[in-house]
C-alpha cells in the first residue's frame, strides 16, 4: 500500500498545481528565513553596538562586528537545519490543493471535500511548525548520545510527525477531524512507515524541498486506500461519513 500510493505521487510530480504549491512554499519558506536571519543579526547588532567592555582591557568596538558576522553565519548554518521543518509546516497550509489535484486525478467520482477554513489552515500550520522545530532540538541531544544511530532516530522522530500531520490534513478534507484522528490511531503503524519512508530524503539538499508535495500526495492516496480496505469495492465512490 505504502510504496503503491508513494509512486502513485511521484508519478504525478509534473502537475501545474504541485509545482504551484513547490513553488509558492520555497518562496514562503526562504522570505521568512531571510527575515528571521535579518532580525536575529539586528538583534545581536543591537546588544553589541556601543562596544564590550571587558576587565583590564576597556571597551571593544570591533567584537560587535565579529559578534554580528559570527551569528549570521550561525544562523545560516541553523537555516539549513530549520528549512525541512519551515518547508514542510508552510507546505501543509497549502495541501488541500496538492490533495484535490491527487483525487482529481486518480478519485475523480468523490463529492466534493470540505473546505478547511484559511484561518484553521494556519493554526494547524503554525502548531506544526512549533512541533516540528522544537522536537527536532531536543533531538540534537540523543544525536549527541547516540551518534551511530543519529540517523534513525531523525528519520523515526520526523517520519511519526511528518506522517501524522499529513494523514490528519488529508483525512480531514472527507470525514472531519474527529474522524480523521480516529482513522489516525487505528493505522498508527502504516502511518508512521509511510512517513519514515518521507523523511528519509530529507537528509539530501534540495531533493527535500519536494518531499513535503510528494508526503502530501503520498498520504492523500493512503488515506483513500485504508478508507476503501473498511468498504472493499469503493475505492473510486467513496463517500464522507
Amino acid at each position: 500500500m505504502i510504496l503503491t500510493a508513494f509512486f502513485a505521487a511521484l508519478g504525478q510530480i509534473s502537475d501545474p498545481r504541485f509545482r504551484r504549491v513547490l513553488l509558492l512554499g520555497i518562496a514562503l519558506t526562504i522570505a521568512l528565513l531571510v527575515a528571521a536571519t535579518s532580525g536575529f543579526v539586528w538583534f545581536i547588532g543591537w546588544l553589541t553596538a556601543d562596544g564590550v567592555s571587558l576587565p583590564w582591557i576597556g571597551t571593544i568596538t570591533w567584537l560587535g562586528d565579529i559578534i554580528t558576522w559570527s551569528s549570521f553565519f550561525l544562523f545560516l548554518v541553523l537555516s539549513i537545519f530549520l528549512m525541512m521543518p519551515v518547508a514542510s509546516a508552510i507546505t501543509s497550509m497549502f495541501l488541500d490543493e496538492v490533495a484535490q489535484a491527487v483525487e482529481d486525478r486518480h478519485y475523480p467520482n468523490l463529492p466534493p471535500a470540505q473546505n478547511v477554513p484559511f484561518g484553521d489552515a494556519v493554526v494547524d500550520t503554525v502548531n506544526f511548525l512549533g512541533v516540528l522545530i522544537g522536537a527536532n532540538i531536543l533531538a540534537l541531544i540523543l544525536y549527541v548520545m547516540f551518534t551511530p544511530a543519529a540517523p534513525f532516530i531523525f528519520w523515526g522522530l520526523n517520519g511519526f510527525l511528518l506522517g501524522r500531520e499529513y494523514f490528519t490534513l488529508a483525512a480531514m478534507r472527507r470525514v472531519g477531524r474527529a474522524r480523521a484522528k480516529e482513522l489516525r490511531r487505528t493505522h498508527n503503524g502504516t502511518i508512521w512507515l509511510a512517513g519514515t519512508l518521507m523523511a528519509i530524503p530529507l537528509s539530501v539538499p534540495l531533493v527535500n524541498l519536494l518531499i513535503p508535495i510528494i508526503g502530501a500526495a503520498t498520504f492523500t492516496h493512503i488515506f483513500h486506500k485504508v478508507t476503501a480496505a473498511q468498504s472493499p469495492g469503493q475505492r473510486s465512490s467513496y463517500h464522507p461519513e
